[in-house]
């Protein structure tokens, strides 16, 4: 595979710099489903899971470091990995599920998007107004991807990410929560009796999916290679799974403290109306604001990040096809435009339609995806011959993998049964 920058490359040794990715990768990551569920779980049963958020930060830190070592190591993402050493099928089962994945996806954050502005600035009946507040984020997002680029991208996450921590942390202080528990619950590994469900819940909800692979194109624009890339890589995924865990723990303490409800989206709103009774007006605006911050960053992370890959595979066919292998900036093609618009576009769609069907087949897809790529993780790393004795996976990296392999593969099969 031909070597492709990703854009201009600048050289930084500013502590902002050095954190930047890690904010974004944190900031993406961290979706209003994962919000849920923590708090959902801490409702449910208290801080006896506090452990999990940790242990679930710690399985994709590894799964996300292995995505970044193979590139270090060859010059090549993981899709290329895929496309050249694994076999046509593999790309193209990809491809179908990312394409459903974006839809799905989209319409989602679009939605919670719409929600969270609905409830810091209502816009008439709820309905109308979370159909606009939707509208106006799609629209703002697209424009500043399109116009801002990355330099701008990694301000405004940047800025969210620090929106989401303090509002995050404020709650979580006003609530008064148990520190002895909440030490307990972290230290000392427990499963409550009828709380295994919330344990894999919140286990298998730190971060992302498809946006795992987002970060091989984010570590090209700082222009990171070999050993000294690898290092870096781990920096950045240390800051962002320390934030997520963080995120994890301060949502279990915040649900074990009040009692909290329901489904979907509108359970943040149940959370934060709860907040409020308990804290006064500013407790439910401070945490509908944290709220607001974690939904438009995964915006953002997804319109930015995403386009990326249908670039990517776009020109990967063309090379297979046609044998063109030129270095080329993915940001400025027409294909990387064009799924911009489409993301920031079609989705909408979802604002006014029930979505059942596509959820139901995003949800099998979906669950089946982290078990994947541990396993293509396990199949590239190991092998020498691509990626030198340097940059194998080590026993213990194996051992995680397998574990990780075991989990969400346990994760995925209870899900699909669920939905069946």
């Amino acid at each position: 595979m031909a070597d492709r920058p990703q854009g201009s490359v600048r050289k930084s040794s500013s502590w902002f710099s050095k954190i930047v990715l890690g904010f974004i990768v944190a900031a993406t990551g961290v979706g209003v489903g994962d919000l849920i569920t923590a708090s959902l779980a801490g409702s449910e049963v208290g801080l006896v899971l506090l452990w999990a958020a940790v242990a679930g930060a710690v399985l994709k830190w590894v799964l996300n470091e292995g995505i970044a070592r193979w590139q270090m190591a060859t010059s090549t993402t993981l899709l290329e990995g895929w496309v050249g050493h694994l076999g046509g099928f593999v790309h193209w089962i990809f491809f179908a599920y990312f394409l459903v994945w974006s839809y799905s996806v989209g319409g989602a954050l679009i939605n919670a998007c719409g929600v969270a502005g609905a409830g810091l600035f209502p816009i008439g009946d709820p309905h109308r107004s979370k159909i606009a507040w939707g509208i106006i984020h799609s629209s703002v997002g697209l424009v500043l991807v399109w116009v801002g680029g990355f330099k701008a991208f990694k301000y405004v996450m940047s800025l969210l990410i620090v929106i989401m921590v303090a509002a995050v942390l404020l709650t979580v202080i006003l609530i008064s929560p148990d520190w002895v528990s909440a030490a307990k619950g972290l230290f000392v590994p427990t499963i409550p009796k009828a709380g295994v469900g919330w344990m894999l819940g919140v286990l298998g909800g730190v971060g992302g999916t498809v946006t795992l692979l987002c970060y091989s194109y984010w570590i090209r624009e700082k222009g990171r290679s070999g050993r000294q890339g690898v290092k870096e890589c781990r920096f950045d995924l240390g800051v962002a799974y320390g934030l997520t865990a963080f995120f994890g723990l301060a949502m279990v303490i915040i649900g074990s403290r009040i009692r909290v409800e329901g489904k979907g989206d509108m359970v943040a709103l149940i959370l934060a109306d709860q907040l409020g009774l308990a804290l006064g007006p500013i407790g439910r605006w401070i945490f509908l604001l944290g709220f607001w911050g974690a939904v438009f960053s995964s915006l953002l992370g997804v319109w930015q990040g995403v386009p990326y890959l249908f670039a990517d595979f776009v020109h990967l066919r063309r090379h297979i096809l046609l044998g063109q292998a030129k270095a080329i900036d993915l940001e400025k093609t027409r294909e990387y435009r064009a799924y911009l618009l489409a993301l920031a576009l079609l989705p909408l769609s979802l604002l006014w339609f029930r979505i059942q069907q596509v959820q139901l087949v995003y949800g099998i897809l979906g669950a089946l995806f982290m078990p994947f790529v541990a396993i293509t993780l396990v199949l590239l790393n190991n092998r020498t011959r691509l990626v030198g004795q340097d940059f194998k996976n080590s026993w213990m990296i194996n051992l995680v993998l397998a574990v990780t392999i075991a989990f969400f593969s346990y994760i995925g099969l209870r899900e699909i049964i669920g939905l069946l």
